[in-house]
């Protein structure tokens, strides 16, 4: 789309009321027009309807005497006559029916035998002259006797007014049967003594539309036939317009009548009306095809060119008429509304005439309004570059530039506040802190006296108390607890929760019920009345999280302006802001909440393993945050400016708990392993020994049996100094397996002497094997008997490591350990003969390894920028001051203070642990003097290990984590040199 070039404000203000004279003339042209239209259109349906309801009354009027006539006729003489001259007897009664109603055309009466006889009124030269009657002649009978089973005797009657015959006629070829005539057998079927009415039609003899009421009695049927020409009469009376058309005619289509009727030759057989499609006027036939299907037409019709006002209406009570009848009513719309299009168009003139004398009025207006207006102009785009430095736009003389200015300026400063005001939430992290900001700014903004931050519970039924606000301080209580489901609860805030929009409450100390709610805000605030604005806080999923409320002192008298739409609007805002501000928190908690139980979780489970671990990860975080703590407080010494915010406290917590998570990798029977030789074995060895004993206690069974009692013992006493060493080897053995502290170079060699006795293997030693096991076993076997030694280092004894278990010298991790060969070496004689503790170089590898998988876990994980140190942190506790700790060989220089102070605390814990089985908890003295040494040699840092002492967290932990029985010293300052 091309850009239009802005005009300037004389021409847009010339235009404008230009275009506000002609927007004003337009609309009222179109209301008046509009209202016209309605008029006019009323006025057509008014009309429509009461030509309706007078057809209807019309026919209505038409019918009613005939009903009665032939109730009266079907219930005397005529209809019990039984033969013709009976019948003819009711002459007079037949007449008398006549006279009374003009409508009705004739009389008659037909027996189920098929006689007829007929009395028409002659009241007219062309009725006479179509029957051929005399010129005085009054009625005409007609008649056919069919009495008997006779065949038909036709004939014609006249008489005169006072029912005297004139002339008869016989008429062979009149042998009319009433028997096949639709209204004779509609009142056979509806039966005696009930009224029936045929359909509208065109009677044979006049030519006029009309219906039949028949009425059986006995085995006669007596009828009438009565004339619907009052209709057409009726349509040329009322005058709509000039050139107005009416039409009647029933549903299916059927002409009874119209305004301007024109003189038409009946139909060739005598009964069927004129249909509209076919008799009609142009315009009436156009319009009954534009019937929709309930009959209905629009107002408005266009026709050749013309407009017509029509109208298509069921007449209310014609139904009687035997066929539901609807009447067509049209009208030229210019001959109705010629008075109003008079109106407009000198409305038209006038209008122009106006804007011409408002041309220098707009000059005017447009250089007065101009100045100011682009003095406005400027601080918008200012406003729109977020600049608000700038001074407030100037007050003018104009009310509506004046009360513009003062909008300007009033947004100027609430955009730049609640800028302000959404910075601040966005930028504070501490989750009380951030809720007292929120009301301290919202209460200020709306210029109340106090409030408070409800949050809705996790289940949702109550809103507890967050933070509240009184008089520019922070309440010592947060508030009251709601319950959310009380119905009209006097709480604001269940209030605005319940109606999930913004409340207003007055308050009275006069109120019992106010007073028990807020009674104690009443005292506070000092005033006897006082309005609550309660809002929903709303997350951006559009869930309640919360309520705001503040807080507004009213006069003790008289009545309270209301607090303001402005107000209330500006507050709702904010408060949308504080919720997502809020709801982002509450997230970030809930997070935390869940990595923190994650946390603890891990460290749980590594504790729950092994019972060599007991409750470790557990009490260093403890201890490690008791002594960043103290350093945090130190005033003096190294640590005296040391400080930690609350993201690096947040890491420390983290590292602390995660320190050990590497060990979820160590298996559990390298962490127990209580003896050199314990380890995951197949047993079927041992059993297989059994067997090799049982093979030999048989034969030895056999050849005591052989050797004889003397034998056996001779025997036995030359054995005897054999057992007795082979009892004393196996007693070193034994206690060898056992460990200590060191294994001197004899015990050594004495172990390889034992080992070197040989014995006689007689059962196939791979029987019984897992698959990995058959794989490590040498081929070809040695065929049995197989010489073994009593102590061996075999092959199969030997686990190779996985590559994928090879650490390269440059690492990305920085690790600078030696790693061993093999993964496991599980051989008798390197087992038995390890020089200290328990665990082989392999296992020892294995225990330390769980540092370098504590960092490789920790460095998978996406730390957050603040939390970046964590595996720093947590994975320094192992390394020593100068340089020769593991796993990446750092000195003190290049650890962090949390590192260093969670070694001390790792160590410190690791000495005090009364929950180890594999060792006792070492006393206080036995502890901080080992940590002393370990000061000496390098390993811990002689700063921290100084402010764990002066600061007295070895005493806190103590009280908190040992036994009284390990706690022997009071004073630690002995240990400091």
């Amino acid at each position: 789309m091309p850009h239009l070039k802005p005009k300037t404000l004389y021409i847009t203000l010339s235009l404008l009321m230009v275009g506000l004279v002609a927007l004003v003339y337009s609309v009222l042209l179109l209301y008046e027009r509009s209202r016209s239209d309605a008029l006019m259109l009323q006025q057509a349906g008014a009309a429509a309807r009461r030509i309706g309801r007078e057809a209807a009354a019309a026919v209505e009027t038409e019918l009613r005497p005939a009903r009665v006539s032939v109730a009266l006729l079907a219930t005397g003489a005529l209809s019990r006559a039984g033969n013709e001259a009976e019948r003819l007897t009711a002459l007079p009664q037949m007449a008398a029916a006549l006279r009374a109603n003009a409508s009705v055309s004739a009389v008659y009466v037909g027996t189920s035998g098929g006689s007829f006889v007929l009395l028409r009124r002659l009241g007219d030269a062309a009725t006479r002259k179509r029957m051929d009657a005399p010129a005085e002649a009054a009625f005409g009978l007609q008649s056919v006797n069919r009495d008997g089973g006779a065949a038909p005797r036709g004939a014609y009657r006249f008489y005169d007014a006072a029912l005297r015959e004139l002339q008869r006629r016989d008429r062979p070829d009149y042998d009319f049967d009433p028997r096949t005539r639709p209204w004779f057998a509609l009142a056979s079927e509806a039966g005696e003594g009930r009224l029936v009415q045929s359909a509208p039609y065109l009677f044979f003899t006049t030519g006029e539309p009309g219906v039949t009421l028949a009425q059986a009695h006995g085995g006669a049927i007596v009828g009438a036939d009565v004339s619907l020409k009052a209709l057409s009469e009726m349509l040329t009376r009322p005058q709509i317009s000039r050139s107005a058309e009416l039409l009647i005619a029933t549903q299916g289509g059927e002409m009874l009548a119209e305004a301007r009727p024109e003189r038409r030759t009946p139909p060739k057989d005598g009964q069927a009306l004129p249909r509209v499609a076919e008799r009609a006027s142009p315009l009436m036939r156009a319009l009954w095809q534009r019937r929709d299907g309930e009959g209905h037409l629009a107002p408005v019709q266009l026709i050749d060119g013309h407009e017509w006002v029509s109208h298509a209406l069921p007449l209310q009570g014609a139904v009687e008429a035997g066929a539901p009848l609807v009447l067509l009513m049209a009208a030229p719309r210019e001959e109705l509304q010629a008075f109003q299009i008079e109106s407009r168009r000198h409305s038209l003139y006038i209008s122009l005439g106006l804007m011409l004398l408002l041309l220098p009025l707009v000059h005017l207006l447009a250089d007065r309004v101009s100045r100011p207006l682009r003095n406005l102009a400027r601080q918008a785009e200012a406003i729109e570059r977020f600049e608000f430095d700038g001074p407030d736009p100037q007050r003018s003389l104009i009310r509506e530039v004046d009360r513009l200015a003062i909008a300007m300026t009033a947004m100027k400063h609430s955009l730049r506040r609640f800028l302000d005001i959404s910075s601040a939430l966005s930028a504070e992290r501490d989750f009380d802190t951030l809720l007292d900001l929120i009301l301290r700014e919202t209460i200020a903004v709306a210029g109340a006296s106090g409030g408070s931050v409800h949050l809705l519970s996790a289940d949702g039924q109550t809103l507890e108390p967050a933070a509240s606000r009184v008089r520019g301080e922070t309440a010592s209580r947060r508030g009251l607890t709601w319950q959310v489901n009380v119905p009209d609860s006097v709480a604001a805030p269940v209030r605005a929760l319940q109606t999930n929009a913004p409340v207003e409450i007055d308050l009275s100390w006069d109120n019992p019920t106010h007073l028990s709610a807020y009674g104690r805000l009443f005292a506070v605030l000092g005033v006897a009345r006082m309005r609550l604005l309660a809002l929903p806080l709303k997350n951006s999923q559009h869930e309640t999280i919360g309520t705001l409320t503040l807080t507004f002192p009213l006069m003790a008298d008289g009545p309270s302006a209301p607090l303001g739409a402005a107000r209330v609007a500006f507050v709702s805002a904010l408060s949308g802001t504080a919720a997502v501000a809020i709801d982002n928190q509450l997230l970030l908690r809930a997070r935390k909440a869940l990595l923190e139980s994650f946390i603890q979780l891990v460290a749980g489970a590594i504790d729950a393993k092994s019972p060599y671990t007991g409750g470790h990860c557990q009490r260093v975080p403890e201890l490690t945050k008791m002594l960043a703590q103290a350093a945090c407080e130190a005033t003096e010494g190294p640590y005296a400016g040391f400080t930690m915010d609350a993201d690096q406290w947040e890491a420390l917590h983290i590292a602390a708990w995660l320190h050990d998570c590497g060990k979820v990798t160590t298996p559990e029977y390298v962490v127990d392993k209580a003896t050199k030789l314990e380890t995951i074995y197949n047993r079927v060895h041992e059993i297989r020994t059994r067997f090799e004993v049982l093979k030999r206690d048989a034969l030895i069974e056999k050849l005591e049996a052989e050797l004889g009692d003397a034998g056996v013992q001779r025997a036995r006493a030359a054995a005897a100094p054999v057992q007795d060493e082979l009892d004393a080897d196996y007693a070193f053995v034994a206690a060898s397996n056992v460990g200590g502290e060191t294994l001197d170079p004899e015990a050594v060699a004495r172990l390889r002497r034992i080992g070197e006795r040989r014995w006689s293997r007689t059962l196939d030693d791979t029987l019984g094997l897992s698959i990995e096991e058959l794989r490590r076993q040498p081929r070809p076997r040695p065929p049995l008997p197989a010489p073994e030694r009593l102590l061996q280092d075999r092959p199969e004894h030997i686990l190779p490591r996985p590559a994928a278990d090879q650490l390269a010298g440059d690492n990305r991790w920085g690790f600078k350990l030696k790693q061993p060969e093999h993964l496991y070496h599980r051989g008798e004689l390197y087992n038995l003969t390890i020089s200290r503790g328990t665990l082989t170089e392999e296992e020892r590898y294995k225990i330390n390894d769980h540092i370098v998988q504590t960092l490789k876990m920790l460095h998978e994980l996406p730390f957050p920028k603040h939390l970046k140190d964590v595996p720093e942190i947590a994975g320094g506790h192992h390394e020593r001051m100068d340089g020769k700790g593991y796993p990446r060989g750092l000195t003190g220089a290049q650890m962090s203070p949390q590192a260093r102070m969670m070694a001390i605390a790792d160590v410190f814990e690791a000495l005090t642990a009364d929950d180890r089985p594999y060792k006792p908890g070492k006393r206080l003295s036995e502890a901080l003097a080992i940590m002393r040494r370990m000061v000496a040699e390098g390993h811990l840092d002689p700063d921290l290990f100084a402010l764990f002492l002066r600061s007295g967290v070895w005493r806190d932990y103590a009280r908190r984590f040992m036994p009284a029985v390990q706690i022997d010293v009071e004073d630690a300052s002995a240990y400091l040199s």
